[in-house]
């Protein structure tokens, strides 16, 4: 009798260890995520596996310039614009606040300079020069940017407001001719499907956003990835498989990521919005990772391909 009560002890005691161990995700389990909303996406069968408070629009700070290189790239791959285009920097432009390549104004960089500015270092100087290149101006690249959304089927509660995502605060100011007022405000889910909608129609993305630092020739200036879940930045939040896309951050945001990796040919995008710490937010996205690729792992009848994300299922 004594006997068994040792075993089931030492047993009850291994239980309570492994569960310390083990992430709760490794067991199959809904991972808890420190943030206000949070969606996981599997790309492969476009289902969203995780959804917390995924349609709750938030300020999404950088993270909604994934729309400004949607809108590039497309422009790149219907020959508008050529990638050894010179874009002149405005006043307007060279004056932006928060994260900047110190462009001034009159000076000239490339399409492919300004990108991977954009992509890699989130800068809102660069975002803008863009932005006014493609469209005229900001305030008319806004309304090519909610056009952009309606056509991927985003909802109505992602309404976009400048090209760089920040607010009017965090910047310093905003275009007095912009014609929609307000802040830039994202779902989850929308952001997902973004990001799964950039990866699917232009998935050289992922060769920019992998990058762990730009290089700024004119200047003589190197920048670094924001995003510390790549496996290059060598870091303690690096994650094996990822290879994007964007991570923001301002006062009214607080930490945000769009994540996206891939194991085995499997992807998936992990966003989470509205972190209270930078390590939060990829604590968040690493736990989603977790699920998800624990639940592809296990799921048998997982389609083969990428889904196409116009018909991503609840």
């Amino acid at each position: 009798m004594k006997r068994r009560i040792v075993v089931g002890a030492i047993a009850a005691v291994l239980v309570v260890v492994l569960l310390a161990v083990w992430r709760p995700t490794g067991l199959g389990f809904k991972p808890n995520i420190d943030a206000e909303s949070a969606v996981l996406l599997d790309m492969d069968t476009g289902d969203i596996w995780v959804d917390i408070n995924g349609d709750v629009p938030m300020p999404p700070a950088s993270v909604s310039k994934l729309m400004t290189e949607m809108i590039v790239l497309d422009q790149i791959s219907s020959g508008m614009i050529r990638w050894e285009d010179r874009v002149p920097i405005s006043a307007y432009a060279s004056k932006m606040g928060g994260t900047s390549l110190s462009l001034k104004r009159g000076e000239f960089y490339t399409i492919r300079e300004l990108f991977e500015g954009v992509t890699i270092y989130s800068a809102n100087d660069a975002t803008v020069a863009l932005a006014e290149y493609m469209a005229g101006s900001e305030a008319s690249f806004v309304l090519m940017m909610n056009d952009k959304a309606r056509s991927l089927g985003l909802s109505s509660r992602t309404i976009f407001t400048n090209a760089t995502g920040l607010s009017g605060k965090d910047l310093g100011f905003t275009d007095p001719n912009m014609h929609i007022s307000g802040e830039t405000m994202m779902t989850a889910r929308d952001t997902a499907k973004l990001a799964a909608a950039l990866i699917y129609h232009h998935p050289d993305i992922l060769n920019i956003s992998s990058r762990t630092q730009m290089h700024l020739k004119n200047k003589g200036l190197y920048v670094s990835n924001s995003n510390f879940m790549l496996p290059a930045m060598g870091g303690i939040y690096a994650y094996e498989g990822t290879d994007g896309l964007k991570t923001g951050h301002d006062n009214r945001a607080g930490y945000c990521i769009a994540g996206s990796a891939q194991r085995d040919g499997h992807r998936l995008i992990a966003v989470v919005m509205g972190a209270k710490t930078y390590e939060s937010r990829f604590e968040g996205a690493a736990k989603l990772f977790d699920y998800g690729f624990f639940r592809g792992l296990q799921s048998g009848d997982r389609v083969k391909h990428m889904m196409n994300p116009l018909r991503i299922r609840n």
